[in-house]
């Protein structure tokens, strides 16, 4: 039997061109989405992480009682300054969680994470002395963060909340 080298070759070229290559591309794409996905989770758990620190500055100041319902009566004005200190904080994280995880168009897992941050902007916009001085906060922020938690604490206050210069 005469093999014929050349159309040998050139038959397995063309194998290759057909199945390999698409599966090569198939493979580097899933690749790619794997990283991309350890990447965001990896930030995720970075943003998570300073939010427990957040917590534990709180923790460390439980006299504002930043963990209740209801806000400090009258507190004094070495409080007021330390709150105002911790919602500053606050904000910031909060804006690093906004421009590292919220697209308009998210996967189930980024939905996901980013839900988890939804729910503490809403639950800290719930507290009367957070609420009062958002708008204090939010000057000089992200644009597109201070709409957003504008935005969030509509939902959560309804027509209480009014932008101030």
């Amino acid at each position: 039997m005469d093999i014929n080298w050349h159309e040998t070759l050139e038959m397995a070229s063309f194998i290759v061109t057909v199945v390999g290559l698409p599966f090569a591309i198939w493979v580097f794409l899933k690749q790619e989405r794997a990283e991309r996905e350890n990447e965001e989770e990896e930030a995720y758990l970075l943003l998570a992480d300073a939010y427990d620190e957040f917590l534990k500055v709180v923790l460390q100041h439980s006299d504002l009682q930043l963990r209740t319902a209801a806000a400090l009566e009258n507190p004094t004005p070495e409080q007021r300054e330390r709150m105002q200190v911790i919602f500053e904080m606050l904000i910031s994280l909060f804006e690093r969680a906004y421009l590292v995880a919220w697209k308009p168009d998210m996967s189930e897992s980024e939905r996901r994470r980013w839900n988890s941050w939804d729910d503490a902007m809403r639950e800290w916009c719930g507290r009367d002395d957070f609420f009062f001085l958002l708008p204090q906060l939010l000057r000089g922020e992200d644009a597109a963060f201070a709409a957003h938690l504008q935005q969030v604490a509509k939902d959560v206050r309804g027509s209480q909340f009014m932008v101030r210069p």
